[in-house]
């Protein structure tokens, strides 16, 4: 029997360390409700969530991006609408003014309502959606994924000579309202071929946020699998080590107490 090196008690308090340490591990890890507390715990796991992540708020900023392209073009189509049924209106005019029956002053009284329907639509040519312009023919890149590919949103262009033949002519005269009326028929043939651009756009883009929503999901999915702990497994670790703990606690008192027995030796 010795007393200089208790052996038994160096074994219980290493064992008891170890015991405490993945006691705190599992605390940690149901406190936190990650498996991965710190970058040991999976090392490997750490580098593909980090990926994960990185991807995950990438793929939310393009949702987020094609979100407001949807804005845009909705915004779009329905300027377009008005602008539509001002060219209606329009044609309307332009064939009343060929009234044989129908007088110059009758004319210029319709002349004013188309004019003025004219410069209605040359100021939606103007107009902006957060700075952008909406009419100026010009193609947004939208991106469409993580990775910033991206589609190329075909622009409508209010100001194109189409159209402002169409706002600048004229019904005052019966010639007049027969050229403004070949004018703003093939303004709306022009109209029409736009908002079905506009509409074949915002089809895409509906399935691409659609599809990036899905996307969104499955990384989360599996950087769940990955970093979140499984609580009723956990649950089971924490009771188990929390055990180890306290038995090797009494344990390493005993094996603190074996040296005492040395003493009786001494004493007889």
């Amino acid at each position: 029997m010795v007393i200089n090196t208790n052996i038994a008690a160096t074994n219980a308090a290493r064992l008891l360390q170890q015991s405490t340490s993945m006691l705190n591990s599992s605390l940690a890890r149901l406190s936190s409700g990650s498996k991965i507390v710190n970058p040991q715990d999976d090392a490997a796991g750490t580098a593909v969530s980090l990926r994960f992540n990185a991807q995950i708020s990438r793929t939310q900023a393009a949702s987020n991006n094609v979100g407001s392209a949807v804005s845009y073009n909705q915004t779009q189509d329905g300027f377009l609408q008005k602008v539509g049924d001002a060219l209606n209106r329009m044609s309307e005019l332009a064939m009343l003014a060929q009234d044989s029956t129908k007088s110059d002053s009758d004319r210029a009284l319709y002349n004013k309502e188309f004019t003025t329907l004219g410069s209605y639509i040359d100021n939606i040519s103007t107009k902006e959606f957060n700075g952008v312009s909406l009419f100026n023919g010009n193609t947004l890149a939208v991106t469409v994924d993580s990775e910033g590919n991206t589609f190329g949103m075909t622009g409508v262009n209010l100001a194109a000579n189409t159209y402002s033949d169409a706002t600048s002519a004229t019904v005052g005269s019966l010639g007049n309202a027969q050229t403004a009326l070949t004018k703003v028929k093939t303004a709306i043939d022009q109209l029409a071929t736009d908002r079905a651009t506009v509409g074949a756009s915002s089809s895409r883009l509906s399935f691409t946020s659609d599809q990036l929503s899905v996307l969104a999901q499955n990384l989360q999915a599996a950087n769940s699998r990955i970093t979140d702990v499984d609580v009723a497994q956990e649950s089971t670790n924490y009771a188990k080590y929390s055990i180890l703990v306290q038995s090797g606690t009494a344990m390493l008192a005993q094996a603190n107490a074996l040296p005492q027995a040395a003493l009786k030796l001494l004493g007889s």
